[in-house]
């Protein structure tokens, strides 16, 4: 019998650990930290061995294949090991696309990926289609391939699952925008990091259709250099395109296969232009897949942006709190201060990834009058904004931040937690730090 072993015991981990016991196979799951009790619960159910605070080297090396989570890098001791005696490591996308013959919609980008999914998702319920939402969001995909069955799949994918990603195939793939993220990953190498995004194309056949920015110079810039089969589908918000999408006045125009839908732009209910981005690479997967013209109308219109994306938690005195803590890079920031019509007072901070703050600085002095550091080590903000703004001060938690910036704030202006950076040294995640932001907003 097949021995495989799941590095990790998160939402991934747990849900290739009971596809793997499911199909047949002598599963094993090794966490480093501990487990949390419903990750206990469901391998108790399944009759899954695991391990947790520690990986025990004579029970992962004898495996012969290994799914790591995304969460642990190469560089990791035990799969380094494991690399070195010649066990594949792959994701638990690749595990689950193996038993799967759903049709796969997969979404990536440094920016939108989960804002786009949860939209195209939300599109294709409305179409009356059984879809399931899974990858880098909601439900693990191994766990529903294992527990559920769905005709379609709407996945969004990080560079870390598509690291992974071998035999694997996109029906629809979709790369929204690259721009740098996560460089400690792969070297602090951008082209390291550019080809593992182009992953999702991998295996694509001239059935399938690659939907892209074509405003996007990184990813127009690499498209020659991959031997792409598939459809291209671009989208543009500076010049007309045969086929895809592009924008003309206040008007999205969508084009595949000889049919057509306009959309305004005022009717979306996404603001901001980087959101009528995701909206257009949205729309097209909506015509390739028959849905009708009247429901990708009303979906782009009615659809209520996810959690810790831009979302609008409430106004108190006048001043309205915002939440983007899913803004953990500094190219996430620049489309939020882009799309922000009021003075804002800006929280930001966190775990810095590597950051070049010069691409916000424009934004910065045009938009911000008062930044609220919310991190243990802010020097890199205070030399970066210093020379730009009066009022810099410092928090060492969500409470203090929101207090602090509601004492900066004045009637008519915008409050927003948009950190720049990773939330890991005050914080579990960035929910986490999100929904402490909105907690404190409550409390004043």
């Amino acid at each position: 019998m097949k021995r495989i072993v799941a590095l990790g015991g998160g939402e991934s981990g747990v849900g290739a650990a009971v596809l793997a016991k499911v199909k047949g196979f002598d599963i094993f799951l090794s966490d480093n930290s501990s487990l949390t009790s419903e990750a206990k619960a469901t391998l108790e159910k399944y009759g899954i061995p695991y391990e947790e605070g520690g990986h025990s080297r004579e029970k992962i090396l004898n495996a012969d294949e290994i799914i790591k989570s995304p969460g642990i890098p190469d560089t990791a001791p035990v799969v380094s090991e494991a690399i070195q005696a010649g066990i594949p490591v792959i994701s638990e996308i690749e595990f689950a696309g193996r038993y799967d013959n759903a049709k796969k919609i997969c979404i990536t980008g440094s920016n939108g990926k989960t804002t786009t999914t949860s939209l195209i998702y939300f599109m294709l319920r409305n179409a009356g289609l059984n879809v399931g939402l899974g990858g880098n969001i909601g439900k693990s995909y191994a766990y529903q391939v294992a527990t559920e069955q769905h005709d379609i799949y709407v996945l969004e994918l990080s560079s870390f699952q598509l690291d992974g990603m071998y035999d694997f195939k996109a029906d629809i793939a979709i790369i929204l925008n690259i721009t740098p993220d996560h460089l400690d990953r792969y070297g602090h190498n951008m082209q390291n990091y550019i080809k593992a995004k182009f992953r999702i194309t991998r295996n694509m056949s001239e059935q399938d259709c690659f939907i892209f920015c074509d405003d996007d110079n990184v990813t127009v810039g690499h498209i020659k250099e991959i031997v792409l089969r598939a459809k291209m589908l671009p989208f543009s918000q500076t010049h007309e395109v045969k086929e895809g999408a592009f924008t003309d006045g206040g008007r999205i125009t969508v084009r595949y296969e000889g049919s057509e839908c306009v959309v305004h732009t005022d009717e979306l209910s996404l603001r901001g232009r980087h959101n009528i981005y995701n909206s257009m690479a949205a729309a097209i997967t909506g015509k390739i897949m028959n849905i009708t013209n009247d429901v990708i109308r009303r979906s782009l219109a009615t659809f209520e942006n996810i959690e810790h994306r831009l979302e609008n938690v409430m106004s108190v005195g006048g001043v309205l709190y915002i939440n983007d803590s899913k803004a953990t890079n500094v190219n996430s920031t620049w489309y939020a201060l882009e799309c922000m019509d009021r003075p804002v007072v800006w929280i930001a901070g966190g775990t810095d990834k590597g950051n070049d703050y010069s691409e916000i600085e424009p934004l910065v002095r045009e938009k911000v009058k008062a930044l609220v550091c919310l991190g243990k080590d802010n020097r890199k903000l205070h030399e970066s904004f210093s020379p730009l703004l009066s009022t810099i001060v410092d928090a060492g938690s969500a409470s203090e931040a929101v207090r602090k910036a509601a004492a900066l704030a004045e009637d008519g202006d915008v409050v927003l937690l948009s950190p720049c950076c990773a939330s890991f040294d005050l914080f579990k995640n960035y929910e986490d730090r999100g929904r402490q932001f909105k907690e404190a907003v409550r409390q004043l």
